[in-house]
């Protein structure tokens, strides 16, 4: 649970605990939106962040903004919202436009790319994107820089290869990695206790001579904490750290999926009564931090936000057909 002014403890501002949470509601409404885009035929895919807002929000804010990588999985709107990017670019990505940023429509949502901001590309095959993380941390390493590299991935990913072969590469290389599973109990429709035999994805730490910590992912402080302790780690020279959040997935894996088939809508109901967006809310107002006028003024502004971005990317051009090749071929 969220102690009363837990985030003074942890040297975070009034201000800044006021951005989580604005971030972690712009993350949700521009999720929810897309779902009703989706549900009328404008954009046709949607992979939701919907219930792991916290954990998002609260890792980004324990990394340096200015010079750490991040390497998101499908579902990080909020990581890559506290990185730079914006619901206009998002919006452009869900409409699949010229404009889109992450790859300029070619992309299915949700694959985040964006250089400037050092959001590294993501790909369709789950989990590629955490030996690719090693590699930057490598790279760093030997170029000297102060960088840390974050990598997130679901539970499901933790079973697959690419992750066991990073880390172990990472701690034999005492590399400067977070790896972050955002643990929502479900690989599409394969349940936790069917995936894992050890009781928590941290537990596989051990292994790869790392920490492991199992934090509440409802939680953006208790998430923030582990992450800038792992991130304080690395740049120490003392290698990685595995952090596993344990959240819930409110929606269905997607918006071509049906989850009546693989769970009861109680559980999911009951799940809902933590929502992390609500709960920071409430934290917060009883901190004196937000009160029902501030909380109202940050909801329209993202309101306001959410509805440019949607007509904006509506409006904006699709691609010539003539460059479905470029970055295909080599051009002469």
């Amino acid at each position: 649970m969220m102690v009363e002014n837990r985030h003074k403890e942890l040297g975070l501002s009034n201000e800044t605990v006021l951005e989580m949470y604005e971030t972690m509601l712009l993350s949700r409404r521009i999720d929810e939106r897309m779902w009703l885009l989706n549900r009328s035929g404008k954009i046709p895919f949607v992979i939701s962040c919907q219930g792991q807002e916290a954990a998002q929000v609260g890792a980004a804010f324990g990394l340096d903004r200015k010079k750490d990588y991040v390497l998101p999985y499908y579902r990080d709107v909020g990581v890559v919202l506290a990185f730079g990017m914006t619901a206009k670019d998002l919006m452009l990505s869900g409409f699949a436009k010229a404009e889109d940023p992450n790859s300029g429509g070619r992309q299915m949502p949700g694959h985040f790319g964006q250089k400037k901001n050092r959001i590294v590309t993501g790909s369709s095959p789950v989990t590629t994107q955490v030996p690719h993380a090693v590699g930057i941390a490598l790279g760093g390493k030997m170029e000297g820089k102060d960088l840390v590299s974050f990598v997130t991935f679901g539970e499901g990913s933790s079973n697959q290869g690419d992750f066991h072969e990073g880390a172990n590469f990472a701690g034999v290389h005492k590399l400067p990695v977070i790896f972050m599973c955002e643990n929502n109990k479900y690989a599409i429709s394969v349940p936790i206790e069917k995936q894992l035999a050890c009781e928590n994805v941290s537990d596989r730490a051990i292994g790869y001579g790392m920490p492991g910590i199992t934090v509440d992912g409802n939680d953006p402080l208790e998430v923030y904490a582990a992450v800038k302790e792992a991130a304080d780690r690395g740049r120490r020279g003392e290698g990685p750290t595995l952090i596993e959040t344990v959240s819930y997935r409110f929606t269905p894996h997607s918006s071509d999926d049906d989850d009546r088939s693989y769970r009861a809508p109680d559980e999911v109901a009951e799940a809902k009564t933590k929502d992390p967006v609500i709960m920071f809310g409430a934290y917060l107002k009883e901190t004196g931090v937000l009160n029902d006028e501030l909380e109202k003024q940050i909801n329209d502004k993202v309101m306001e936000i959410v509805n440019e971005a949607t007509d904006y990317a509506e409006n904006a051009p699709y691609a010539d057909a003539e460059s479905a090749f470029n970055y295909v071929y080599a051009e002469k």
